[in-house]
């Protein structure tokens, strides 16, 4: 695989118009425009964040025209795409604030020497009214109001605000006014980026890409959230870095090391194949652990984490504290545990070696639990039955 094909495959779940496209510009030497925008609406990024931001900083090593653009202007509305509510107007002073941070932490993927950072406050303040208004032109309210969680909100009778329509319109602005070639953001925002196709194939009459990542799962399998503490952060310290990747589920072993580093796809394969072989899950998180705290710190942070967590964590007798009841199949005891609850999730942990009984792997789902046996499900689930 080639560089130019791992950029458009790795993390990548759609490319609008096409792929075979996008890599004929991007093979014919032409220099293009990139850009990525983030409304500073929080200050923290996790990794999960960081899947788009690395996917620009790939763009700037292939040596392209790469622009960070802060919606200082776009975060006043403040954009729906993944709510199921109006986010809360913020002030410039809010905004300005949450910024302070941002570009400190964007920094740890972005070598900001490369890229252009521009705010759309530049030249989104200065359109007039009837400016807006012929921008407008260019849509419809069918095609907003038909987005999934919009039509849910107006389904349940819940607010739209008006001004909520405009967040597209803007967003494809911002593509026009940079004179975008590809414009890179999550699922959420395609939406929002195909605003800025129509205004660049419109006003301009030039074919522009949208290029779409994928997400990053929390350390539990589930979405990537501060709400539910299963995010790791690029501000936190090594060592606890360290911990929070050591505590995955394995299945997700994989999917952190082509989305939370820089290996190659292939040393990515091959880590995959050692998995298939059964090798110790353990030992390949560690490795993770250590790949991801050296790109995000150092290595002598990775070889310092590495070795508290050994002694801290792996060292410690596990207490088998969660009551469960004896005389079920052990793939009833633990469905309730596993990272999905579902069957399937199950059977994959099974397969993994990754459930014990007194200290015994076992993969055969319906062996009945006995009262006093001591069940490890993962890293970190220790459950007793009674």
């Amino acid at each position: 695989m080639n560089k130019i094909d791992e950029v458009l495959t790795r993390t990548v779940t759609n490319i609008i118009p096409n792929k075979k496209d996008l890599e004929k510009v991007l093979n014919s030497g032409k220099k293009i425009n990139v850009f990525l925008g983030i409304d500073p609406t929080a200050t923290r990024i996790h990794i999960g964040n960081a899947v788009t931001l690395r996917k620009l900083q790939e763009f700037v090593e292939l040596g392209h025209n790469v622009t960070f653009l802060i919606g200082d202007f776009t975060a006043l509305i403040g954009d729906t795409s993944d709510k199921d509510s109006e986010r809360p107007v913020l002030t410039y002073d809010e905004i300005s604030e949450n910024f302070k941070t941002y570009k400190k932490q964007a920094s740890k993927i972005l070598d900001f020497s490369k890229v252009k950072v521009v705010f759309n406050s530049e030249w989104l303040k200065k359109l007039d009214f009837s400016e807006i208004v012929k921008l407008c032109q260019h849509f419809s309210v069918g095609d907003f109001v038909s987005r999934e969680l919009i039509k849910k909100r107006l389904t349940e009778e819940k607010r739209v605000g008006l001004h909520e329509f405009l967040y597209p319109v803007m967003q494809g602005y911002d593509s026009y006014y940079l004179d975008c070639d590809i414009q890179i953001g999550g699922a959420d925002q395609t939406f929002n980026m195909q605003a800025g196709r129509t205004l660049q194939k419109d006003l301009r009459n030039k074919e522009s890409f949208v290029l779409v990542t994928g997400y990053l799962e929390g350390t539990d399998g589930r979405k990537m959230s501060k709400s539910w503490g299963n995010a790791i952060w690029l501000e936190d310290e090594p060592s606890d870095m360290f911990a929070k990747v050591m505590s995955l589920n394995d299945d997700l072993i994989i999917q952190y090391f082509t989305c939370a580093t820089k290996l190659s796809q292939g040393k990515i394969e091959e880590i995959k194949k050692r998995l298939e072989k059964d090798e110790n899950p353990m030992n390949i998180k560690k490795e993770l652990a250590f790949e991801i705290v050296k790109e995000l710190h150092s290595e002598k942070d990775a070889t310092e984490s590495q070795k508290s967590f050994e002694q801290s964590f792996q060292k410690k007798k596990p207490e088998f504290n969660i009551e469960v009841k004896a005389n079920e199949s052990l793939m009833t005891t633990i469905l309730k545990f596993s990272p999905r609850g579902s069957m399937s999730s199950v059977k994959e942990l099974l397969k993994q070696n990754a459930v014990d009984i007194n200290g015994v792997t076992v993969t055969d789902g319906n062996v009945t639990i006995q009262p006093g046996d001591e069940i490890k499900v993962g890293s970190h689930t220790f459950l007793k039955a009674k």
